[in-house]
């Protein structure tokens, strides 16, 4: 389909999904939200994928909430606005979801829900000289949509400061807080991420979804007898797979899994 906001190149297994409102900064309305899930979703459900990448055009990668869209919802009534930031939530579980390997690659600033979206990411590279900004509280709001990722990816002590400070920060410091997977220089980002992707890819695609779907689970759990009962079974169950039996049959007979071939 045509997007009016987006960007989808498939080559092989690996899809890239291209933010595409660069004379905006690629800041999101309505329409770049319901465009984003509805990529997502089909995206997920085709098996053909093994990897997906999200990126964008123009100096900028996200400068979060679209102007115009901002004024639209500061006349908004209470079950309005309920409405619009389900849209905005529904987006981001989207991504986060994804059964396939979800690849952030930041070209530029990352501002407000922007910093949601790579968040909701499963590996962030960046070129390093984005800068990251939370910046809602200047403007009277809060990062409250976007704060399940934002805080599972950079620490609730990282998060503390800058969602009360609204300071922007750097590539730098964002790797250093972890938000950031990988920092390299704007001229080896593509080379960076067709790296990782080229591993994501080379892995068993059963054995990838489950690995997310693990760190998912596993994250937000206390160590229980409960917890190690379900490791012992996902461990057993994933050796009984079609897939887990040919990875150790081709390991041990020294050729190239069937995934590969």
């Amino acid at each position: 389909m045509d997007y009016q906001s987006l960007q989808l190149n498939r080559l092989a297994a690996i899809a890239t999904v291209t933010l595409n409102r660069p004379d905006v900064r690629n800041a999101f309305n309505e329409t770049t939200i319901a465009e984003i899930t509805q990529v997502f979703r089909e995206l997920d459900a085709d098996a053909t994928i093994r990897a997906v990448v999200l990126a964008a055009n123009g100096p900028a990668f996200c400068a979060g909430a679209d102007l115009n869209w901002m004024k639209k919802m500061a006349g908004y009534s209470h079950a309005e606005n309920i409405a619009d930031a389900g849209q905005l939530a529904e987006m981001l579980r989207t991504i986060y979801t994804c059964s396939k390997p979800v690849v952030a690659k930041v070209q530029g600033d990352c501002y407000a829900g922007g910093m949601g979206l790579v968040a909701a990411c499963d590996i962030v590279v960046s070129a390093d000289g984005a800068n990251y900004c939370l910046s809602e509280v200047k403007l009277g709001l809060i990062p409250a949509t976007i704060s399940p990722y934002v805080i599972k990816a950079m620490g609730e002590s990282a998060a503390r400061r800058y969602f009360i400070t609204a300071e922007r920060f750097s590539a730098a410091e964002a790797h250093r807080i972890g938000f950031v997977h990988e920092l390299v220089s704007a001229e080896t980002l593509d080379e960076k991420v067709a790296e990782i992707v080229k591993s994501l890819v080379s892995n068993s695609p059963n054995a990838v979804r489950q690995a997310k779907r693990l760190v998912q689970e596993v994250a937000s759990r206390e160590l229980t007898g409960e917890l190690i009962a379900a490791t012992v079974e996902g461990i057993a169950h994933i050796r009984a797979s079609e897939e887990g039996r040919e990875g150790v049959r081709s390991f041990l007979e020294k050729r190239k899994p069937g995934w590969l071939l």
